[in-house]
């Protein structure tokens, strides 16, 4: 498991109030062991007959375990999610079809997730073709302008971010690191610290590492390397990919 409110502006949230400035002014005061806490999950949608019921469950462990943030696909999942957890939430609309981006591609698909309750839109901010004809930097304006939400940016590489912040997108992650035609030899390779750390060095935007996050160490090096939140997915919420790996150091185990 982040607006086109300003960073300056209050968000209510359930019963709870997020204010971003404060949240990043007092994220940027704390040292690297002290960084932990600012760690997101981003949900795996369950295969079951309450696919939403199983959402909000993963949420609410997710939120007993120490994470500040989740990031969720579809209004649906939104929607189940914050009937039961006061955390900001990155919301993210996938429409997968013939396009290359599928990663909340307009406005309208942002407008789904804002509704159900994201105070968060992360969308696709790479170069590329998608549905409706709007660059990347259109886009995000127009989500900012229209919805009132703060934007994340899905990039892939150090262009692709900087022209993202450029266009005012509120915060910028490594999200399609290895996952486009310009980066898939990255893929395989765990979290992409060199981009951020590139990133890191050119912008003042906050940073949200995500990507290939496999263990707690790759956390620690995000943190270092300058991230300001880290997003988990596969490797705490996909419960499948994570007894295959067991099973499969089971049967080396034996050979």
């Amino acid at each position: 498991p982040a607006s086109t409110v300003p960073l300056t502006a209050s968000l209510p949230i359930g019963n709870a109030v997020l204010d971003p400035a404060a949240a990043y002014r007092q994220a940027s005061q704390r040292d690297a062991s002290q960084a932990a806490p600012w760690l997101a999950l981003a949900a795996w949608r369950q295969r079951s007959a309450d696919p939403e019921g199983a959402q909000a469950a993963f949420a609410q462990a997710a939120a007993l375990g120490g994470a500040v943030g989740i990031r969720a696909n579809g209004a649906a999942d939104v929607r189940a999610i914050r009937r039961t957890l006061d955390l900001p939430i990155i919301g993210i609309n996938k429409l997968r079809e013939t396009w290359p981006v599928f990663i909340t591609p307009t406005v309208a698909s942002a407008r789904g997730v804002v509704r159900a309750g994201a105070e968060i839109v992360a969308l696709d901010a790479t170069d590329r073709a998608r549905r409706g004809g709007l660059g990347p930097a259109e886009l995000i304006r127009q989500v900012k302008a229209e919805l009132g939400v703060l934007v994340m940016a899905d990039i892939d590489t150090l262009e692709n971010g900087l022209r993202a912040a450029e266009a005012g997108a509120d915060l910028v992650g490594t999200t399609l690191s290895g996952y486009t035609e310009a980066t898939a030899h990255l893929l395989g390779k765990g979290p992409d610290f060199a981009l951020l750390r590139a990133l890191a060095r050119r912008l003042k935007t906050p940073l949200i590492c995500e990507g290939r996050i496999e263990s707690p160490e790759h956390v620690a090096r995000a943190f270092d390397a300058g991230a300001f939140a880290v997003v988990v997915g596969t490797a705490i919420t996909n419960p499948t990919a994570i007894t295959a790996r067991y099973a499969k150091a089971a049967k080396r185990g034996n050979d």
